[in-house]
């Protein structure tokens, strides 16, 4: 009888034993292709030995040094390696271990920040509806996706939420996708007039939305909008990349494709690309300054942040992507699986949208295509995807409440960089599969 604490206490996993290139393998030998990367996580796969090598010899130097003591080789490389190639303007990086840790520290900053620069009423933080931040108090409060939030509610901290960019539901029949973009964008000027000019400390944002949208673009000219009214109110805008960056994209930063710069930004996952738990809060020089020339102490920590070996992990992860030209890769992959995907799906009578940007892709699973109706939730459509595409050998990363939390399903691709063209198949055939199988009896 196991005594692990598992996600889902009904359902038996298998067990993992091995991982090499795109697949893993379980316990009796039946292997599975990646087609997720875990959760957009093992962006270069399994068994990559540039990596396990570097963790290999920081674990013979030095296994850890505390961060209230020490700094380290492997965490300065990183963060030297991270500054390189982040958007203009951002200048410092702080080392945790995941996605969470980033976006709470990243909360936590803003408010730090304003306080020190004498405006400590500004206290307020703006999220977007079907958002996804982490799973903390305070990362959850962030995120938008009322499944997620619902039973924790009555301890969650005061989150306003405003519509997300998501052009396939919300784009009016009439409207052109900029002008769409734009009325969008408006509701965040009209939500911080509403709680106080003054009163609002930042606006978090992923900008291309993952687990609870299905690899969601915005459309063109929304973040640049986003960004005037933050610069115009004082707001600081944060953007979290844990799922959608470092490379998954096409870009190490997925803000690059949008052509703006964050004041602090959220980074993990890919970052250590599962060989070590590892995240990332940046921020922009003008904001560390602000706390170094201040106080000088920012009151926020964890036991592991800077962990040596983690940033070694990293350092190593980074180095591959941009040194094997695997941004470009992405690219060419990402549109090869897409054009894929369409060719088998696009005339699907329950596929309604395939959108994303380079190998992050989402299927949005519906009722009717016309009228873009997706299934009552009681059919458990991302649940039976899941499991039926697992048993066909593929990894993938179905989700519902796509539309409002509740109703509504999607499907995650995120494989590795490392992915070939002759591998597509081995997504599309498990997938299409699983769709029929799973929706011939709705």
């Amino acid at each position: 009888m196991s005594h692990i604490f598992p996600r889902h206490s009904k359902r038996t996993p298998p067990t993992g034993v091995s991982g090499e290139g795109c697949y893993l393998f379980d316990d009796t030998g039946k292997r599975y292709f990646d087609g997720s990367g875990g959760a957009a996580v093992s962006c270069l796969g399994h068994g990559d030995k540039q990596v396990s090598d570097a963790i290999k010899a920081q674990i013979d130097k030095l296994a850890f040094a505390h961060t209230g003591f020490f700094t380290s080789e492997p965490a300065e490389d990183l963060a030297d390696l991270l500054i390189e190639h982040a958007p203009p303007g951002i200048d410092r990086v702080y080392l945790v271990s995941g996605g969470s840790e980033a976006t709470e520290a990243a909360i936590k900053l803003a408010r730090q920040y304003h306080v020190e620069c004498g405006q400590p009423q500004r206290r307020h933080l703006i999220a977007r509806k079907q958002s996804y931040h982490g799973n903390t108090i305070g990362a959850l409060s962030a995120g938008g996706n009322q499944w997620r939030r619902e039973q924790f509610a009555p301890i969650l901290i005061d989150v306003s939420h405003i519509s997300p960019c998501y052009e396939y539901a919300l784009r009016g029949a009439s409207e052109t996708a900029y002008d769409y973009g734009q009325r969008a964008a408006q509701e965040l000027e009209d939500e911080i007039n509403r709680l106080g000019a003054d009163t609002v400390m930042a606006f978090m944002a992923e900008p291309v939305v993952g687990a609870t949208l299905g690899a969601v673009p915005a459309v063109e000219g929304y973040f640049n909008r986003i960004r005037e009214i933050c610069d115009q109110y004082g707001v600081l805008l944060i953007l979290d990349e844990v799922m959608c960056g470092m490379g998954r994209t096409g870009h190490l930063f997925a803000c690059e494709a949008d052509n703006i710069t964050p004041d602090i930004m959220c980074i993990a996952k890919g970052l250590g690309a599962g060989y070590q738990p590892i995240g990332a809060m940046m921020c922009s020089g003008e904001i560390y300054d602000t706390i170094a020339d201040g106080s000088g102490f920012f009151q926020h920590g964890h036991t592991y942040i800077g962990h040596p070996v983690a940033a070694a992990a990293g350092v190593a992860v980074v180095r591959a992507i941009l040194d094997r030209g695997l941004l470009a890769q992405v690219k060419t992959r990402g549109e090869q699986l897409q054009t894929a995907l369409i060719a088998a799906l696009g005339e699907h009578p329950h596929v309604g949208d395939i959108r994303g940007r380079g190998l992050f892709i989402g299927v949005e699973i519906v009722e009717n295509r016309e009228t873009k109706t997706p299934f009552s939730a009681d059919h458990q459509i991302a649940a039976r995807l899941k499991q039926t595409a697992f048993a066909n050998g593929l990894v993938c990363y179905p989700m519902a409440g796509t539309r409002d939390g509740k109703s509504g399903d999607h499907i995650l691709l995120a494989p590795p960089f490392i992915m070939t063209e002759f591998q597509i198949p081995e997504i599309i055939g498990p997938l299409v599969g699983a769709i029929n199988s799973v929706l011939s009896d709705v």
